[in-house]
């Protein structure tokens, strides 16, 4: 995961392997009039159902050293609530 004071991006990287297998990010869309919180939550939505139709079920959340509160935790309980195991 990765935020900036704009947007937040967010992706699934095996990291066996060395490589990304999903990606979201708020740039991809355009949200207008949405806050940064509902931004955030609509990455992880989309990021958990990019995972699901690659069959990953369960993910390791790294926050990038942010304090999980506000926009963070916005895209985490997206994620679970699309059926990603964090």
């Amino acid at each position: 995961m990765f935020r900036s004071l704009k947007h937040i991006h967010a992706q699934v990287i095996d990291d066996a392997a060395g490589r990304t297998l999903v990606a979201a990010s708020s740039c991809e869309q355009a949200t207008e009039g949405a806050t940064k919180v509902q931004r955030a939550a609509d990455v992880g939505a989309r990021l958990a159902e990019r995972a699901k139709e690659l069959d990953i079920t369960a993910v390791v959340f790294d926050r990038g050293g942010h304090r999980y509160h506000g926009r963070v935790r916005a895209l985490a309980d997206a994620v679970r609530a699309g059926g990603i195991a964090l």
